[in-house]
């Protein structure tokens, strides 16, 4: 018997005691992703395998499957990017994420629905349809990460692999009561990521528990021959220091915008009690002003448009995904294809950021957001020679309903405000549980850390998260 929400340890904790095998791990979360899934939309695609799952059962994640964000290349799979262009698209080899947890003795079992090309804050913008919260399904998941969250958090896998360029990880786990990592820039392979904004994008692990993200996440640390973004460092066991206690004294800063005015209250209230119990906890609190936060939203606008109208220009029908073939010119076969393969949010960031890009406007936008990208870096850097760690609500608002932004996307950006701005300099951030509305939706706070501050995010989230129950909980219609 495996119980509906259990966790990677428990799971590895069974397997080492042959109370179930691998097989079976398999056959449960096949079963209930066909029995649930319909209602939530987070998996495009099960993996059945055919014969009894053996692989590595030496690894970390012996015998553990997962499913991946449909960006990442699985060799031989469909890897369509929640997009019509790449609808008919066969990775031709594995992404490094992906070779590093089957060397670690996980599997792959299927791939999971996302905005298209990771453009989206809730899962709305997929070509195959919106994925559901399975907290509430009349609300969002969040995104871009929309079908990796909802499978963790209605217990159809023990953990999912999504990716982050401002955001798409930390606020789906806010949303859907998950712990979700944006690492160190460089500290995962990008290879095998399509790329939506390079200088951003990285892997990041949705889990039900810190520890459970932090093992997942040393699984795919260190550097890779193929990705020279990667840091020239081994990878790092995040788990070895997971003793439920906080360093004594630490130093945690409340950016002072997290506790605005224009925070929801429900929001805030939760937020306000996670620091209280910091505190309480030992760490030593103060309120931090980050005058440059104001900024990163509009930094983070302007560079990623530029990198995505850059990095989506190989999509034209020549070379791989769909193609228009009723074309009388290779120019009008390239308009067509793009024109019918790409969805509304994807040509409106290509279109802005072409325009960023051109003469006449490259210095006055993306030079200057350059500019930007320094000055919060700068102001960041000298924030933690003061502080340890920064924190913050995940997200300003409660999971917001299917469609309620679709007139409105400046609003959904805007929903981003604190998931962008490390993103914008590389810098690690880990989103945990810490609440729930009054109707049951779920509140996530964020730790922010200086570069390769993994470990200590982990230590500190850890000790929070064992002195209350919010990962335990799950949502009931999903039992």
């Amino acid at each position: 018997m495996i119980p509906s929400f259990t966790t990677i340890k428990e799971l590895v904790d069974k397997l080492a005691r042959k109370e179930v095998t691998p097989t079976e791990i398999t056959q449960h979360y096949v079963q209930r992703i066909k029995q649930h899934d319909p209602s939530l939309q987070s998996i495009l695609e099960i993996f059945e395998p055919t014969n009894d799952i053996t692989g590595n059962l030496q690894g970390p994640l012996a015998g553990i499957p997962f499913v991946v964000k449909d960006n990442i290349c699985q060799k031989g799979k469909l890897a369509t990017a929640g997009s019509c262009i790449l609808k008919n698209y066969r990775a031709s080899y594995n992404a490094t994420v992906i070779n590093k947890l089957h060397s670690a003795g996980a599997y792959s079992i299927g791939r999971a629905n996302c905005d298209e090309f990771a453009m989206g804050s809730s899962g709305e913008t997929s070509a195959w349809g919106p994925t559901r919260n399975p907290w509430n399904i009349d609300h969002v998941p969040g995104g871009s990460s929309s079908g990796s969250a909802a499978a963790v958090a209605a217990g159809l896998i023990p953990f999912a692999i999504g990716t982050e360029t401002g955001g798409s990880v930390r606020q789906p786990a806010s949303f859907c009561g998950l712990v979700g990592m944006y690492p160190t820039y460089g500290r995962n392979s990008r290879y095998g990521l399509m790329a939506m904004t390079s200088s951003f994008d990285q892997a990041g692990a949705l889990t039900k528990t810190v520890y459970d993200n932090a093992l997942v996440m040393s699984c795919l640390s260190g550097q890779d021959s193929n990705d020279s973004t990667t840091i020239p460092l081994p990878a790092q066991d995040f788990t070895a220091n997971l003793d439920g206690k906080i360093p004594q004294g630490i130093k945690i800063g409340i950016i002072k915008d997290g506790i605005a005015a224009s925070i929801d209250p429900e929001v805030a209230a939760a937020f306000e009690r996670a620091y209280k119990q910091l505190e309480a906890l030992g760490a030593k609190i103060s309120i931090i002003d980050l005058p440059s936060l104001k900024h990163g939203n509009a930094a983070y606008f302007i560079l990623s448009r530029a990198q995505i109208a850059s990095n989506l220009s190989r999509y034209d029908g020549s070379l791989y995904g769909n193609r228009i073939k009723q074309a009388e010119s290779l120019e009008q076969m390239y308009e067509k294809t793009r024109w019918e393969g790409f969805g509304q949010e994807v040509k409106t960031r290509i279109l802005t950021g072409n325009f960023v890009l051109s003469a006449g406007h490259k210095d006055a936008y993306y030079n200057k957001a350059l500019h930007v990208r320094s000055m919060i870096n700068a102001e960041f850097e000298a924030t933690f020679a003061d502080v340890d760690l920064l924190i913050s609500p995940t997200v300003p608002t409660l999971p917001f309903k299917l469609g309620q932004f679709s007139g409105d996307p400046v609003s959904m950006y805007l929903a981003d405000c604190f998931t962008v701005v490390n993103c914008v300099i590389g810098t690690p951030a880990l989103s945990i549980p810490c609440g729930y509305s009054k109707s049951g939706l779920p509140i996530g706070f964020q730790f922010l850390g200086p570069r390769l501050s993994e470990a200590l995010l982990y230590k500190v989230a850890y000790a929070f998260e064992q002195n209350n129950d919010y990962h335990l909980n799950h949502p009931k219609a999903y039992e």
